[in-house]
This record gives C-alpha cells, structure tokens and sequence, in this order.
C-alpha cells in the first residue's frame, strides 16, 4: 500500500495540472483524487493504536501513555497495585487514579475483570435491583453494599465476597469449615481453611471477627463411641486411637487434662481438641 501511495504522490506531482489544456474537472481526475484520498485514509487508520481488551490492574507506563492517562494517574494506579491491592470496577478505577468521566468512557468498555469479579458484580446488581423494588416498602432496607454482619460466625457467603481475593468458592469453603467447626472459637482458626493464604486471611480478618465465641456440644471422652472421638475436628485416627488406649488403661479420665500425658499428643492443639470433649 506504501507503495501505491508513493506512486501516485509521484504522478500527482509530476503532472502539471497548470496546463491550459488540461481540464481539472475531468471526472478522471476526480476518480484520481478519491482513490488517492482514500488511500491515504487507510494507511493512517493503520497507524491508529488499536484497543484490545485487558485487564487494568496491570497497566504500565507505556500501556497507560497510550491510553492516554497523565503520569500522576499512573503512578496512583502502581502506587495502589504495589500494596497488593487490586480495582474491580470502573468506579474504583476512577477512584484511585483520578482520571476524567471522558476518558474512563473511553478506556472502560476495554476493561476485563477475572471472571471471580464479575460474578460478584452480577451478585451485587442483583441485590441492588432487588432492594430498589423493595426500598420503600422495607423500613429496615439496608444498602446492599454494607456487610450484613463483621462477626465471622454470622457473616454470610456474599459478605466474605467483599473481600479482595475471595471468590466463591473460597467463600463457600470458609462457611463450610465454620460449620465443621461448630463455629470459629479462635480468629486464627481462619488459617486452617484449605487452599486460603495468609495474606488473604488477614484481609479478611481486619474486617470480620470472632465477636460471640460459639456454643459447642461437647462430648464426655470416658463414654464416646471411637466414631464420635473421630468425627471432631484436630483428632485423626492415629490420635483417636491413642485416646481410647489411654481410656481403658486408667480406666476413667478424672480431668481433660489428663491427655496431654498420652505420649506423642499434640499440645498445640490441647486447647482446641478440648473444645470438643470433656472428662465427667
């Protein structure tokens, strides 16, 4: 196409349209002078940056000149990223790096969240259509974007999604082990959720606590079955088996404390295993 172009700037300039018997208006040279036009057009739409969808947490300076972003929105946006934090949705973009209505307009429909974030919007759109219908009806209509509970033992599974870094499932699972648990008794009992980092973890524990320890149904260890002694949580069936040796040599535990003379028992769990038995 180049080479078109070039060709026919040559021609266009060698050719003395100054002549008297050269009629300008020829409809030849108005073909000419579309052709070349839209010729020209093509290769500057060519030059144009092209958008593609892309995830904005991880603009760089290039990426972002390119956007069309100043410097300072920039660096808002990396000063933000490197705390290990994240934006998950336009507004929140905006929020941190300040840039305008008519540019967020622009970049925003190129926007691509993980697919963890957008069920969670999905969710939140959801609610929100829903509390609108019954807004006025609803004296105690509270905004669907305020946590229900900070209490980590009444939180809910959409409640857990606010925090960044918790998709549903890992959401579902921290329910589920509450549930296995009886209720969380410790904050850092949080830890024990299989696959949840640490890092995640405490973001979720800055935000919900352990405000009312549970009621747990405790067992008596000198009358439960071995399934039962198993069935609690922190016992395995090497431990439980330990357990119910120690049983019938001194007949009767007189106080739970007595396990921690079991050989081999694990004394850093002593004060949640007891949670779940008792000596009477």
């Amino acid at each position: 196409m180049l080479l078109i172009i070039s060709i026919l700037q040559i021609v266009y300039s060698a050719v003395d349209f100054s002549d008297d018997n050269l009629d300008v208006n020829t409809k030849e040279l108005a073909l000419f002078e579309k052709q070349f036009d839209s010729l020209q057009r093509l290769r500057l739409e060519k030059k144009k940056f092209k958008r593609y969808p892309f995830n904005p947490n991880y603009i760089t300076d290039y990426k972002g000149y390119q956007l069309g972003m100043s410097i300072e929105e920039i660096d808002r946006l990396l000063v933000y990223r490197k705390k290990g934090k994240f934006v998950n949705s336009k507004k929140e973009f905006q929020n941190i790096t300040k840039v305008s209505d008519s540019l967020l307009k622009e970049i925003a429909p190129y926007f691509k969240f993980p697919d963890w974030v957008l069920k969670r919007q999905a969710k939140l759109k959801s609610k929100t259509r829903k509390a609108s219908v019954n807004k006025k009806s609803d004296t105690n209509y509270t905004d669907p974007y305020v946590i229900s509970s900070t209490d980590i033992n009444k939180a809910t599974i959409d409640d857990f999604l606010t925090i960044q870094g918790i998709g549903e499932t890992l959401s579902e699972r921290i329910v589920k082990y509450r549930g296995k648990l009886q209720g969380y008794t410790y904050n850092d009992q949080l830890f024990e959720v299989w696959n949840l980092d640490r890092k995640t973890a405490e973001r979720i524990l800055k935000v919900f606590k352990v405000m009312e320890k549970p009621l747990i149904k405790k067992i008596n260890v000198n009358t439960a079955s071995f399934k039962e002694v198993l069935a609690i949580p922190y016992i395995d069936y090497t431990l439980c088996k330990k357990i119910f040796e120690f049983r019938d040599e001194v007949a009767e535990l007189q106080n739970i404390a007595e396990l921690k003379n079991i050989e081999g028992f694990p004394l850093e769990k002593y004060n949640r295993i007891v949670l779940y038995l008792l000596a009477q």
